[in-house]
């Protein structure tokens, strides 16, 4: 039969901890249990009270921590042997927390690429509840703040990141750059364009390249323009 309550004396079990932790940064409950000498859950938390911790947002919230140890990221997020652990809570708490503070919103993908976890479940919850809206936007769903005037001035930046990202066709580079130009090159037959004009050509075709780059990609090869 389970000891019922804490053998440990409160400061003992205090030392117990930091020094468990201290060797693992993080603990399962069975570990605590073990390390509190005791199997009561009412005795084991209110020994871990005594200490700020953290509880994972992975694992069923499975996994303990002390407040002290997590290096949270600019999302206010960490990761410790697979297990992460979030300064805004719960998965919930974290995944409202970071629509809410998102400029654009947030697409389904976006998030789960942040807390590397599935969302799915979690965001229909959140919506439902009305924690957080989500808006249709280019065969996506956008989720945004459930304040009207939040989530109205993220949609408007996801259209203009949008936008922008149409009008600036992406960068070539490395071989594909040195290809785009000696085709370009080659389809000017018995006259050879200069940089200037490639340049040109490149940016009707919806390539983006500097004169700089075309003229490396000229001294490569010995090319020079048809006088």
């Amino acid at each position: 039969m389970g000891q019922e309550y804490a053998v440990l004396s409160p400061e003992a079990s205090r030392d117990a901890l930091r020094r468990v932790f201290g060797q693992r940064r993080i603990a399962d409950l069975a570990l605590i249990s073990a390390t509190l000498q005791t199997e009561s859950r009412r005795s084991v938390f209110r020994r871990l009270s005594s200490l700020e911790y953290v509880c994972s947002y992975s694992h069923t919230g499975r996994y303990y921590t002390l407040d002290d140890i997590p290096e949270f990221d600019a999302n206010g997020l960490w990761q410790c042997q697979g297990v992460f652990f979030s300064r805004h809570g719960t998965l919930k708490d974290t995944a409202a927390h970071l629509v809410e503070t998102a400029e654009a919103g947030r697409t389904h993908k976006e998030l789960e690429a942040v807390l590397r976890l599935r969302v799915h479940n979690t965001l229909l919850d959140l919506v439902k509840g009305k924690r957080i809206g989500r808006e249709p936007l280019g065969g996506l769903f956008v989720y945004v703040s459930a304040a009207s005037g939040r989530a109205v001035a993220q949609i408007a930046r996801r259209r203009q990141q949008a936008a922008t990202t149409v009008a600036q066709p992406p960068p070539v580079a490395g071989q594909s750059l040195e290809i785009a130009v000696l085709l370009e090159v080659i389809h000017g037959a018995r006259l050879i364009p200069g940089p200037a004009e490639i340049v040109g050509r490149l940016a009707s075709k919806g390539i983006q390249v500097s004169r700089e780059q075309v003229e490396a990609v000229f001294s490569k090869h010995g090319l020079k323009k048809t006088p």
